[in-house]
Order: C-alpha cells, then sequence, then structure tokens
C-alpha cells in the first residue's frame, strides 16, 4: 500500500498517520437465515468493518458477514485483526488505529477509558473522539451519497448486498482523490479555533433530511412487502 506514505496527513495529534476504525450494519430484507442475521438493535443485517485513513478514504473494508456477532466479536476473527497483530498491512511507522470501546486494546490500537477517567484520561478520550471523527464523517459522507443504504436493501440474497456495498466504497474513494468538489472543508465536521467548538458538517443536516423523507413511506413498504409476501 504505497499510497499510504504519498499524502500529506492533515493531522499529526496522535502519530504520523490517522486510521480509524469502526463497524457499520447494513439492513437487509429477512433473509432465509433469520436468526443469525438478526442484530442487538432489532433489525436484519450484514456488518461491514472498516478502516479509514485521514482524508476520508476507506483503506480496508470487510463485509458480508452476518450480522448476530458484536463489533467487537466479529473484528476478533476478521482478517483485519490477524494483519494488524501480523504488522502486514504496511503502515507507517508510529501508526496506531482508533477505536471505540468495542474494540480490544492493542499496543497498535488506541480506545476510550470506559470507568470515570482522571483528568489525564479525560483528555485522552476528548482527543481521541476528535481523531475518531474521520470514520463517523466518512461513513456519514457515504451513506448521504448512497442513499439506499439508508435503508433494508431490496435484495433478497445476502451475497449480491455484499457486492453492491464494496463498490459505493469503491466509487467513494475514486471520487474522493479525482473530484475537489465531493468533499469539501465545511461538507464534514471541522474546528472553528476561535470559538473552541466543534462544527458539525453539512452532510449531517442532508442525512436528517434525507431519513425524515424516508419515514412516511416506510410503513406503506413494509406492509406492501407483507402483503406481498
Amino acid at each position: 500500500m504505497p499510497e499510504w506514505k504519498e499524502r500529506v496527513p492533515l493531522t499529526r495529534s496522535h502519530c504520523e498517520r490517522i486510521t480509524a476504525l469502526d463497524s457499520k450494519h447494513i439492513n437487509i430484507l429477512i433473509p432465509d437465515d433469520t436468526s443469525n442475521y438478526y442484530n442487538y438493535k432489532g433489525a436484519h443485517s450484514i456488518i461491514l468493518l472498516a478502516l479509514v485513513d485521514d482524508d476520508y478514504c476507506f483503506s480496508y473494508v470487510n463485509v458480508g458477514t452476518n450480522g448476530k456477532p458484536s463489533d467487537g466479536g466479529f473484528y476478533q476473527v476478521s482478517n483485519l485483526a490477524q494483519a494488524l497483530e501480523n504488522n502486514t498491512l504496511n503502515l507507517p511507522d508510529l501508526s496506531v488505529v482508533m477505536a471505540d470501546v468495542a474494540f480490544p486494546l492493542k499496543s497498535y490500537l488506541m480506545k476510550p477509558y470506559r470507568t470515570t477517567p482522571t483528568r489525564k484520561g479525560k483528555i485522552f478520550n476528548y482527543r481521541l473522539s476528535r481523531a475518531r471523527r474521520i470514520v463517523e464523517n466518512a461513513f456519514g459522507i457515504l451513506v448521504t451519497i448512497f442513499r439506499f443504504l439508508m435503508d433494508a436493501i431490496d435484495i433478497m440474497a445476502p451475497k449480491n448486498v455484499d457486492r453492491i456495498t464494496l463498490v459505493t466504497y469503491s466509487l467513494h474513494n475514486w471520487l474522493r482523490k479525482t473530484s475537489d468538489m465531493y468533499i469539501t472543508q465545511r461538507y464534514v465536521d471541522f474546528e472553528d479555533i476561535q470559538e473552541r467548538v466543534v462544527v458539525p458538517g453539512s452532510w449531517r443536516a442532508q442525512l436528517r433530511r434525507a431519513l425524515e423523507s424516508l419515514l412516511p413511506t416506510r410503513y406503506s413498504n413494509h406492509a406492501s412487502r407483507r402483503q406481498y409476501q
């Protein structure tokens, strides 16, 4: 992965290169094997595990595992966990991965303090949260652009959902690298240095409006599906 070293990092808050890890559930129609795809959120889904760099590009995506396992449990048995453990991803020196409490603490993987931290711990948690905003923004932008990801994907075969999902991530990366207008400065969260506050990116308002527009049709869509079945 030589491209890791080709682009100048946007921030050096923790290390030479910021990389954030997170997972996302992609909702699907009720599959034949319902129990394995039923997740803790009360929906049927497949799990997506992703690494996002500090330029909002997805550097690693694993999609297709049924939605039943926890995020941390899925990570533990993933190829990504083995690659990070064995240091085979060719990441730059001093790189660490930022994650949330669902993932295991490692020398190369930082997570927030779960119990009530000391003052230094609170500062660490705050800075870690700042660094992890890149993955939240990347997922949010992806769903805002490819809006079919907001609702259950109307395809019966989960493997086809996997393929479609991977295509969206490839398109996202391509657009990010080829178009300066795809992600503008205020489209993502940014810090107002003078006011010392984080200003939400405009994608959040777009996503909220898109979700609100879906609400009136969701119930009728589900009803029509049940009637069809």
